[in-house]
């Protein structure tokens, strides 16, 4: 017998009785193993797709007359298609008002996202970069605001707002008071999530930048600013969505000039009849934007939560 066929029949018999060899695998694994294939996946499609069905009726909802939603249920469209139309659309697009709200929320939305990105960007950079006196205290606060709700901030902001009038200007119900107020409670989270990001970027880098006579800000423009850039655009999509969708702050601090689309839908409910042919599409088409925005940076989404999973 050859040593070949001797380790052979070694291998075979110690594999039979068990006593060498791979482990065996318990019973939920063998059972995880079997339908961890097609059938899990075909689960997580059926899930989707009843995730989606809300979104898909407030589409439908919104192609149809009031008429029609007010006679049957938005289903019935796929029996009777004929009940499509955008004459709500029409409508809704008609209303300056509608228009003037969608235009304040961009103008409420861009500069309160942008603001909070770079403010916290240069925030975070020092928090974990530069030595300063009190650093650590000073981050030890910025920690501390992320529990402070905005509801208790509402009223003393209220009153800080009606105090501050300049050239005609009043600050109480204006775009600039509520995007001011976004900065302000954005920031706390923006700094906390940036700056764990920025400190786990080696020290090489920055010392090799800084050995090549690169300033603190070249440092931040050309190192740490491209490097985060997953954190960044992660952040960006929180705040964006966070500001887009927000009612109770433009409750408070907007007037009717300055409302966003979520104060104007709001005002448009009515107590004891529906206006779905207002509702409908008007909130299909304040959901539109911040999704396309969110599968726009989706790629920079998932690296930005995956960051630092993997060594």
């Amino acid at each position: 017998m050859t040593a070949q066929e001797t380790a052979r029949e070694t291998a075979g018999g110690t594999a039979g009785d068990g006593s060498a060899g791979a482990p065996r695998r318990g019973v939920a694994a063998r059972v995880v193993g079997r339908i961890g294939g097609g059938a899990v996946q075909a689960v997580l499609v059926l899930v989707a797709l009843f995730w989606l069905v809300p979104t898909l009726g407030l589409l439908v909802a919104s192609l149809r007359s009031n008429a029609d939603n007010n006679s049957s249920g938005w289903w019935t469209v796929f029996t009777k298609p004929s009940q499509l139309t955008f004459s709500s659309y029409s409508a809704l697009l008609d209303k300056p008002d509608f228009v003037d709200s969608f235009w304040n929320t961009v103008l409420i939305t861009v500069p309160a996202t942008v603001l909070v990105v770079l403010i916290a960007s240069l925030a975070a950079y020092a928090f974990a970069w530069l030595e300063f006196p009190g650093r650590d205290w000073l981050f030890l606060v910025v920690v501390a605001l992320l529990v402070v709700p905005v509801q208790v901030a509402l009223v003393p902001v209220a009153k800080l707002y009606g105090r501050i009038e300049f050239g005609g200007f009043q600050m109480f119900g204006s775009i600039t008071g509520v995007v001011l107020f976004h900065v302000a409670f954005g920031l706390p989270f923006a700094i906390f999530l940036l700056r764990n990001f920025f400190a786990a970027i080696p020290r090489d880098l920055l010392e090799a930048a800084r050995m090549d006579g690169g300033s603190e800000w070249t440092i931040f423009r050309r190192v740490i600013f491209p490097l985060g850039g997953p954190a960044i655009a992660s952040l960006g999509i929180f705040q964006f969505l966070w500001v887009w969708n927000d009612l109770l702050v433009s409750l408070v601090f907007a007037d009717t000039d300055a409302q966003p689309m979520t104060k104007w839908l709001q005002s448009q409910m009515r107590q004891f009849t529906g206006n779905i042919d207002i509702l409908a599409p008007g909130a299909f088409l304040s959901l539109i934007v911040p999704l396309a925005v969110f599968f726009a940076f989706q790629r920079y989404f998932v690296q930005g939560v995956l960051a630092g999973s993997v060594k």
